[in-house]
């Protein structure tokens, strides 16, 4: 019963989370111990929303996952769970949340968190039918993420700090429609707005957000270079780059439908990425 309800939980999916420590990590306070604490307490809080969410959406979407090809084996879908325990979950996580939102101390991270498991929730009942919206609505989650590890540490989010998240956002969004499109095709009943779309409307999608998040972020890099005697800063866009291009790659192969899974397995990403950790931890905090 544990192993199958902590799937259900969907741990993997905890690596969104952590775009709680994107602003804390851009201002160079994650080096002080209270307030990479506080940040890890913010990080705790989403894990927490986001598997209470996840819980009511595959209670919701019982039917449809049922006909897909893979998500019939989740464990709401596969009879592994009882429902009356699932929904009992679904209650208890999204207070836990809040709950350790306020340890954090400032109420600003309790609100977000709350904005966060709200518009979750009218994603996962009702928002996800709209088509465009649905796209908006997990894009702008991400975003608040990003704005619970800003204010639970105090720290400002510039302009081009919040494009570059928002753009790259709807990149990751956008290419998961196009993957499951791909891998399901129109009229398979596993997702309404799937039916909407096009593949070439995607990829037109897919195009506009990932130029939005190379220009925003080259913006924002160079923005933030100024004054800084070493490049790093600017050589931060080159693996960011790569990034970016090894995903769009892997979605034209077809897959990408599970980004979380794609970024646990695809060694060129994971290389790309810890390049661009050192590259820009380098430029924090030795400037």
């Amino acid at each position: 019963m544990m192993a199958p309800m902590l799937r259900a939980l969907r741990p993997k999916q905890w690596l969104k989370n952590i775009l709680v420590f994107a602003a804390p990590g851009a201002a160079g306070v994650l080096d002080n111990a209270s307030d990479f604490w506080t940040t890890t307490i913010a990080f705790i809080a989403f894990c927490l929303a986001a598997s209470g969410i996840y819980v009511w959406n595959d209670l919701n979407d019982l039917d449809s996952d049922r006909a897909h090809p893979t998500k019939r084996n989740r464990p709401f879908a596969a009879g592994l769970v009882p429902l009356g325990l699932a929904r009992m979950m679904g209650v208890v996580l999204p207070v836990a949340a809040l709950a350790v939102a306020g340890s954090t101390g400032r109420w600003e991270t309790v609100a977000v968190v709350a904005a966060y498991i709200v518009l979750a929730l009218s994603y996962t009942f009702k928002l996800k039918e709209i088509a465009i919206i649905d796209l908006l609505a997990v894009a702008s989650g991400f975003v608040l993420r990003a704005a619970g590890g800003a204010v639970a540490v105090d720290v400002p989010m510039s302009r081009w700090f919040v494009l570059c998240v928002t753009f790259g956002s709807l990149f990751i969004v956008v290419g998961k429609r196009y993957a499951e499109f791909q891998e399901v095709g129109v009229g398979s009943g596993t997702r309404v707005t799937l039916d909407a779309y096009t593949p070439g409307f995607l990829r037109m999608l897919l195009s506009v957000s990932l130029g939005g998040a190379l220009l925003s972020y080259c913006v924002w890099a160079f923005e933030t270079a100024e004054g800084n005697d070493f490049p790093f800063y600017e050589l931060s866009i080159v693996p960011m780059i790569a990034a970016l291009f090894r995903y769009l790659l892997v979605l034209e192969r077809g897959e990408g439908s599970a980004p979380e899974e794609v970024f646990a397995s695809d060694r060129v990403l994971q290389l790309a990425g810890l390049v661009w950790v050192i590259i820009y931890g380098v430029a924090v905090y030795t400037a």
